[in-house]
């Protein structure tokens, strides 16, 4: 590809709108690294790519920071759902033993510990 548009016989549109097209249907894994380096050996057209490069690594920014807040959503939820579980666990256990149930079989009926019924206040 260098060697092509070191010829000059395409115009900076025209090298933007090739660039554009070998990134999205290209099977290269770091889109950025391969218009940076055609930049680098294609200096007439360098601003025109470096441009491009930087999209792309905006691109790839704001796609990690969703992945991020996507993760960190799911793993609120996941943590939520836990504390309910939980929370719920010791509201039976702590109704179990209000009405005289001894603490083995709450434990075995709960699957809560020791530890975690300590923390009821019946």
């Amino acid at each position: 590809l260098a060697p092509i548009l070191l010829a000059g016989y395409l115009s900076s549109s025209q090298v933007i709108s090739l660039v554009h097209y070998i990134v999205q249907a290209g099977e290269t894994s770091d889109a950025e690294a391969f218009v940076r380096e055609l930049a680098q050996r294609v200096p007439q057209h360098g601003d025109a790519l470096m441009t491009i490069a930087q999209q792309l690594e905006q691109k790839g920014i704001e796609k990690g920071r969703a992945e991020g807040l996507q993760l960190g959503e799911q793993r609120g939820i996941e943590k939520g759902r836990n504390e309910g579980k939980q929370e719920g666990k010791l509201e039976v256990a702590r109704t179990m033993l209000e009405n005289g149930i001894d603490r083995n079989t709450v434990m075995k009926m709960t699957g809560l510990s020791e530890d975690d019924l300590a923390q009821i206040r019946h």
